[in-house]
């Protein structure tokens, strides 16, 4: 597969009390290709920049060392991204995965693979309200909030804009969905009105006639909870090239550099809004990611750099890589009490956890993990007065 990169390092995992250094294994299960590929790279430099500081370090279970291996799980097509989880736990024999992406496939690698096989997983950008109450047993967590605070956060932000009324269209799959119905239901409580609920497919040369059925029903904005790189995009095009819209709103699945590439200045009146953070720890994951050579403002690339950093820390708190055993640690690493660690300072953090010392692992995203194991959220407002991203506040 393109852009597919495998690390071909044996490995043996470690039990409980192991002192002796061995090579871990960490799996990266993100859509390489597929309607976010454009994301995936950046997330896979935040995932690798986590590993290289805990690496760097020397410092992580008495001096192992961690690879990394990278399987293309498509982002939507579940038996795909299933195979692609079932070679990582059963051919690569990793110690933990971060991924997936997006929350079909996640939903699927989880309750086929990951809790059969005892394996964790972290999730730096699945959303979909469905995966807080799936029952993982203890197995799943993730970075990014759930679509339930983003429909919350979206409503707010078109609210104070003084979009009364919009049309919405969403991929036809769990995260389009669980984002749209949630968006509806606090955009209709805070009063106001949806003309229309329409789902798009991916994949389709031609969304005139999605396009044709959204300008009907009309609205002071388009909603368009969809793929950058799929039908989210193809559907933008057809309402500006025949003027159904010229306002949209985008949530996390379209934003990103790939968006203002396509449309640029076309922009000039949509707004929307994606997980981010502020403060002195993302400061520093951005100087980090600039030495590296990577836009650590790019989507869910915190996210990731966070989910791989947990995976190892938990696993130093729990003295063991078995993830039967390391599952226990990961809220208690990611919450208070303990010593706030930042980007940069995971070999302080494995410091700490060896000698029996309580963290409490801010990162690059402000993590607080709440409820089963997910993000508590923080959405920054952008918008495109110049056909650029521009900050606005954040949520």
């Amino acid at each position: 597969m393109k852009k597919l990169l495998l690390a071909t390092v044996a490995t043996a995992a470690l039990g409980a009390g192991a002192a002796s250094a061995e090579d871990v294994k960490i799996g990266l299960s993100l859509g390489y290709t597929g309607p976010l590929e454009s994301m995936a790279p950046a997330m896979t430099q935040g995932a690798e920049l986590a590993i290289k500081e805990v690496n760097d370090s020397g410092k992580f279970m008495g001096g192992s060392n961690v690879t990394s291996v990278q399987v293309d799980n498509t982002c939507t097509d579940a038996a795909a991204s299933v195979a692609a989880v079932e070679r990582l736990v059963t051919s690569e024999k990793v110690n933990g995965i971060m991924g997936g992406m997006c929350s079909g496939e996640t939903i699927a690698s989880l309750e086929r693979v990951a809790v059969p096989n005892g394996m964790v997983m972290i999730s730096p950008s699945a959303t979909s309200p469905a995966l807080t109450d799936i029952d993982d047993q203890g197995y799943f967590f993730r970075t990014s909030p759930s679509d339930a605070r983003q429909g919350e956060v979206m409503s707010d932000i078109m609210n104070e804009r003084g979009v009364k009324t919009a049309a919405v269209t969403y991929t036809n799959n769990d995260y389009g969905k669980g984002l749209a119905e949630a968006f509806k239901r606090f955009y209709e409580e805070a009063g106001g009105t949806v003309t229309i609920m329409a789902a798009h497919d991916d994949g389709k040369a031609d969304y005139s006639a999605e396009v044709a059925a959204l300008a009907a029903a009309g609205g002071d904005a388009l909603v368009v909870a969809g793929y950058v790189d799929q039908g989210g995009s193809g559907i933008v095009r057809g309402a500006l090239d025949t003027g159904a819209f010229d306002t949209f709103v985008f949530p996390d699945g379209m934003m990103s550099e790939a968006l203002v590439d396509r449309f640029g200045t076309e922009l000039a009146s949509s707004f929307g809004q994606n997980p981010s953070a502020e403060g002195p720890t993302r400061d520093k994951f951005i100087e980090m990611t600039t030495a590296a050579g990577f836009d650590g403002n790019s989507a869910f690339a915190g996210e990731s750099y966070d989910a791989a950093a947990l995976l190892l820390l938990a696993m130093e708190a729990a003295k063991s890589t078995d993830p039967k055993v390391y599952k226990d640690q990961v809220l208690n690493v990611a919450n208070a009490p303990g010593e706030k660690i930042g980007p940069g300072e995971l070999g302080k953090a494995l410091e700490l956890l060896a000698a029996g010392t309580d963290i409490d692992f801010v990162g690059a995203t402000s993590v607080e993990l709440v409820g089963p194991g997910e993000s508590a959220g923080v959405y920054r407002e952008v918008d495109f007065p110049e056909g650029k991203i521009n900050v606005v506040k954040l949520h």
